[in-house]
């Protein structure tokens, strides 16, 4: 831990300092207001994500089977895809041709004189 002020404490040309935690990462930051800066920066600390190394390799085999599910669901899909998009395709196609073509062709720039 750096040597400085402790909270609320005079620094040197009279200020006093003060201490605010970051809501986003809990870290501590000593501002001295009289020089509007930080003077001094302490990390919170980090908590470790597994206990043991056994944990960290079974969340490791889930990750890689979900990842391999997410592949096959993916190939899956993507073969499907061209017969739906087919079967989408024939069956606007036979609404077009079934639905008398009542509109009119947009007029032109040049047909508006």
């Amino acid at each position: 831990m750096p040597n400085g002020p402790k909270p609320g404490q005079p620094v040197p040309g009279g200020s006093t300092v003060i201490t605010i935690l970051c809501p986003c990462c809990d870290a501590e930051l000593v501002i001295d207001p009289a020089i509007p800066a930080v003077i001094r920066h302490k990390e919170a600390d980090k908590p470790k994500t597994f206990s043991d190394f056994e944990a960290a390799a079974a969340r490791q085999q889930t990750e890689a089977e979900r990842r391999e599910e997410l592949f096959k669901k993916s190939v899956t899909e993507t073969k499907n895809r061209e017969s739906v998009l087919g079967r989408r395709f024939e069956e606007l196609l036979k609404q077009a041709k079934s639905e008398p073509a009542d509109v009119a062709p947009p007029k032109r720039p040049f047909e508006f004189d």
